[in-house]
């Protein structure tokens, strides 16, 4: 389908609902990093993805501001559903947020994995490990980005998980684009509005996530007026590697309840 400014690519479509599940990948990610979690769900489960503006297959047109949240929403429209059920992973997570700020009459329910939050003010050890990636890129090198964006400590527990080899590749698919030049248009800080998103909500995270992902984590959680939470002691940043199936089962829990729960109450 064709946004302003971009094409993205809808990789993966199943089932027919009018509400179906939406997953949305992570920086530097696509729509296959979901892969081991569709595997894991439920067979008739209807599940949309697709690959964000400028990674995977899709392709930003024109170098101008634009939003993923925004782009989401084209997404919505251009398949014709007035609602879904939107669930995404780190920067994935920040794209459903907005999706649900801007368009809460269009969101039935959220899931958050390891989420980011749009307009956030980074930690010191997290910029000065992001600026370090950028200028290897921005000289040309994005094979050496690469390999410090998989040392980076956001994927420390991943790095030791059996499919360690997907997050390998998933890096090494990444084109880099973003280090280099990122036309993400600026935010207000969403923290500030996050007690306006009613819809019910499960919040996914690994206690042995970085820094600046468990504070914003907490935050959801405590700003947030529907907020069930998983923690995973024996997890990090990237829950759909080190996780997959047991997320995909509390996924399939937390959709089957919202859906009993409307149901029930008409």
């Amino acid at each position: 389908m064709n946004t302003e400014g971009a094409r993205l690519i809808g990789g993966h479509r199943r089932g027919s609902s009018s509400t179906p599940f939406i997953l949305v990948h992570g920086f530097g990610g696509s729509r296959h990093d979901w892969t081991p979690v569709i595997e894991a769900l439920p067979p008739d489960l209807p599940i949309i993805t697709y690959d964000q503006r400028g990674f995977g297959d899709s392709e930003p047109v024109k170098d101008s501001p634009f939003s993923h949240a925004d782009d989401l929403v084209a997404v919505l429209d251009h398949l014709g559903l007035e609602r879904a059920d939107l669930c995404g992973v780190s920067l994935g997570g920040a794209t459903v947020l907005g999706c649900a700020l801007l368009t809460p009459h269009r969101v039935r329910s959220l899931a958050l994995v390891s989420p980011m939050l749009a307009g956030w003010s980074w930690s010191p050890e997290w910029i000065e490990l992001w600026k370090a990636i950028g200028r290897r890129a921005r000289a040309g090198d994005i094979e050496s980005a690469r390999s410090l964006w998989w040392e980076h400590p956001l994927f420390a527990s991943a790095r030791k998980s059996p499919r360690c080899e997907d997050l390998r590749r998933s890096i090494a698919a990444f084109s880099g684009r973003q280090w280099v030049q990122d036309n993400q248009r600026e935010e207000f800080p969403m923290l500030e509005r996050l007690h306006g998103i009613t819809q019910p909500t499960l919040l996914l995270t690994g206690e042995q996530d970085v820094f600046d992902f468990r504070l914003k984590a907490d935050l959801i959680d405590a700003s947030m007026p529907h907020v069930s939470r998983i923690d995973y002691p024996d997890a990090g940043h990237m829950l759909v590697i080190e996780k997959p199936t047991e997320i995909a089962g509390e996924l399939a829990s937390f959709l089957q309840s919202e859906r009993s729960a409307k149901s029930d109450a008409t």
